[in-house]
């Protein structure tokens, strides 16, 4: 028999160690949240399809970037929005982030994404954040994302079809190991949108998968 974890959601602790011991790489760096965040072709290829999106609104977005690592590309998209909050679990991780980038327009908020209340805005920009997280916590987050307009969400799944969704421990690990990946349209979560286009996908850098980039249209 299983016995029940005195913290079923070790999100924080389990992130705040992904990034004390480096367990996403960049040894030579105080925070580095893995090769998806700094590939040259996978970060820019991002870019391009976000950056483009913004510019066909009518009115620069109020983004909220939820989970926001280490900036290293949300930096790239400041820019194009009227305001932009960032938005990580891990407090020193914020904190660097405040001292490293300066905007007019741009926050920086530690904020667990399950447990708090999310930031006002229209876009919300999820990459690679939801595949560490258990369904409970996932399905937590579905619930408050139907007050933003907006969701750009990416994903690391499997290359081949696959059963959505499996459920996991959050941290550091994601779904592709039991050959599953996050689909929020799937059962349990069963996100109600009233459109959605893939904006980018392509091979997950230095590993299996694919990067999944999709755009959700919510109202």
């Amino acid at each position: 028999m299983n016995t029940p974890s005195k913290t079923p959601w070790p999100t924080k602790d389990a992130m705040k160690q992904v990034y004390a011991k480096n367990l996403w790489g960049g040894s030579n760096t105080p925070f580095y949240s893995g090769a998806g965040s700094h590939d040259a072709e996978t970060v820019q290829l991002y870019l391009k399809a976000v950056i483009c999106f913004f510019k066909s609104l009518e009115n620069p977005p109020v983004v909220c970037d939820l989970g926001c690592g280490d900036f290293n590309v949300g930096k790239e998209l400041v820019s194009y929005t009227q305001a932009y909050k960032a938005a990580d679990i891990v407090p020193e991780l914020i904190a660097h982030n405040q001292k490293t980038f300066k905007s007019k327009q741009l926050t920086f908020e530690t904020l667990d994404l399950a447990k708090d209340p999310l930031p006002e805005g229209d876009i919300a920009l999820l990459r690679q954040v939801l595949q560490h997280l258990s369904n409970a916590e996932i399905q937590t987050i579905v619930n408050k994302l139907y007050a933003f307009k907006y969701i750009i969400l990416t994903e690391h799944v499997p290359e081949a079809e696959f059963i959505p969704n499996t459920d996991i421990i959050s941290g550091q690990g994601i779904r592709l190991k039991k050959q599953s990946g996050v689909e929020l349209l799937a059962p349990p979560f069963n996100f109600k949108v009233k459109a959605t286009k893939q904006l980018v996908s392509l091979p997950a850098p230095g590993t299996k998968g694919t990067l999944v980039t999709t755009l959700y249209t919510v109202f």
